[in-house]
Formats: C-alpha cells, sequence, structure tokens
C-alpha cells in the first residue's frame, strides 16, 4: 500500500513555528493542536532558528528574509546563465563575421 506524503505551505509552518516562539507552546502541545508530526515540527523550528540566524536553508525557507534571499539567489543564477550564453553567441558571431570579411 502506498503512503501518500502530507505537503504543508509556507504559511502552515510558519503558523506552527509562532505558536512555540511568540505563544509560548511546547513543541509537544503545537505539534498535537497543529496535528503535525513532532519530528516534523523540531525540525521547521530548528530550521526557523537557523533562518533567523542567517543560514539559508538548502529547502524552501520558512522566514520572509530567507525566502527572499532564495528568489534572489535563483535570480542570480538565471542571470548568470543567460549572461554566459550572450557571451557564446557573442562569439560566436565574431568568428562568423570575420571569416565573411575574408
Amino acid at each position: 500500500m502506498k503512503q501518500t506524503r502530507n505537503v504543508f505551505t509556507t504559511e502552515f509552518k510558519q503558523e506552527c513555528v509562532r505558536l512555540i516562539v511568540d505563544q509560548g507552546y511546547g513543541v509537544g502541545e503545537a505539534s498535537k493542536a497543529m496535528n503535525v508530526g513532532l519530528s516534523t515540527l523540531q525540525r521547521w523550528l530548528r530550521q526557523y532558528r537557523n533562518e533567523i540566524q542567517g543560514v539559508t536553508p538548502q529547502s524552501r525557507a520558512i522566514t520572509p528574509e530567507q525566502q527572499r534571499i532564495q528568489m534572489l539567489e535563483a535570480e542570480n543564477r538565471q542571470l548568470k546563465r543567460d549572461n554566459d550564453l550572450l557571451k557564446k553567441a557573442s562569439a560566436f558571431f565574431a568568428i562568423e563575421m570575420q571569416a565573411t570579411k575574408k
């Protein structure tokens, strides 16, 4: 029997973490209240605390600041790929122009 995997939104993860950080719930209490596994909630809390310290996660970020950083890093990677492509195209056309001049 195939087990389905729950997919949680970033907003839901933020709400779960806020229960612990802002409202003083224990991890076990928040886990039961939000119907999320204890280890899952502990992982989100650890990730949140790392993000607050400036560590950008490999997975989808929880904090808005880290989400923005991830978006900008993705945009930067795309711009670098585009720039590399333009450099290659320029080199190709420069060679072609020199070949037609001869």
